[in-house]
């Protein structure tokens, strides 16, 4: 077995050459087991950090109802497609008799580690989570596996560890928008991304990337920022816009940082979309509530959230083999407003 991967019964036993009876009724004491393969299957359980999964059989052995709760963590919960997750998860769990114990994590490392273990305490069936940006370690997670918990990622995945993960086609929807920005006639596209430590930035700039060099055209520092807010967005754009040479053309790695370039370009006495384009990702409210309207690449949260729910429940009660990890993966779309030509 690789290294901080928990085993499960079935490799004890076939470690061991028994059956996962055996197994079973060693780990619970039966007498029915020698006392020899007892203490044999207990150590062996013990030096590969054997945790009985005890919430599943719980589910599956119990004569009275137990708790079907899920533990959610959402970096924010005023971001408009984290909430459009959370919608999605919480239809999916309550038509499958499932509640939901939602935390947030304010994208900080330590709330993110402290929900976890409150959710583990509070005896919660499984987690989901989209991962703070700041995280960097991983034993939170691992714990919580090791313990015999399903944990989905959804969003924001944790590379450092193979599990299941709902996710959108960020690479491809940041392709189709930057196309459509070329095929307008922009040719100096600023690109605002997350730190690229995160999954989904690297997937993000990829597309970007990827669509310029299509066309002969290649990626310019000078139009490469760090921003992924409002008020970041605002800061830095004046300065962007200030250079000898100005995009003619932005892609934002979501709508509220797009809605900053937006309205700092106006300021500044641009005209959108004749001067500048802007282009953002998400498609939430915000992006009808502005003059003018936002194209953005959709990212369409609820399908995401039902997706990550699905996959957690279908785990939790056997519908799903513990050992096989599900990536899925949910398309995007370009809507195509009054910020671009």
């Amino acid at each position: 077995m690789a290294e901080n991967v928990p085993i499960t019964m079935k490799n004890i036993a076939e470690a061991l050459g028994v059956s996962v009876a055996t197994v079973s009724r060693a780990l619970k004491d039966s007498p029915r087991i020698s006392a020899d393969l007892r203490e044999k299957i207990k150590q062996y359980a013990g030096e590969h950090n054997y945790f009985p999964n005890i919430l599943a059989e719980n589910l599956r052995n119990s004569r009275t109802r137990p708790t079907k709760i899920i533990g959610v963590i959402v970096p924010q919960y005023e971001h408009f497609y984290f909430s459009s997750v959370l919608h999605g998860i919480d239809q999916e769990a309550m038509s499958r008799g499932y509640m939901i114990m939602v935390g947030e994590s304010l994208d900080e490392f330590e709330r993110e580690d402290q929900l976890c273990k409150r959710f583990f305490e509070n005896k919660v069936c499984g987690v989901i989570v989209s991962q703070a940006k700041n995280t960097m370690s991983y034993d939170h997670f691992q714990s919580l596996i090791a313990h015999g918990l399903p944990l989905v990622f959804y969003d924001r995945i944790c590379t450092g560890i193979n599990c299941d993960r709902v996710v959108v086609d960020d690479y491809q929807g940041a392709f189709n928008a930057v196309s459509h920005l070329i095929d307008t006639g922009c040719r100096r596209i600023a690109f605002y991304g997350s730190p690229m430590t995160m999954e989904i930035s690297k997937n993000r700039y990829n597309g970007y990337r990827d669509a310029l060099l299509r066309v002969g055209l290649k990626p310019e520092e000078r139009f490469f920022r760090i921003c992924d807010n409002r008020t970041d967005a605002e800061s830095i754009t004046p300065e962007v816009l200030s250079q000898d040479e100005v995009p003619d053309a932005f892609f934002a790695v979501n709508d509220d940082t797009a809605i900053g370039i937006l309205y700092t370009a106006k300021r500044m006495g641009f005209r959108v979309p004749q001067d500048i384009s802007v282009c953002g990702f998400t498609n939430g409210q915000r992006a009808v509530a502005c003059d003018p309207m936002l194209t953005t690449v959709e990212q369409r949260g609820v399908r995401v959230g039902e997706e990550a729910a699905n996959i957690l429940i279908s785990k939790i009660e056997g519908e799903i083999p513990r050992d096989k990890v599900e990536k899925r993966v949910v398309r995007t779309r370009l809507i195509i407003r009054g910020t671009t030509r």
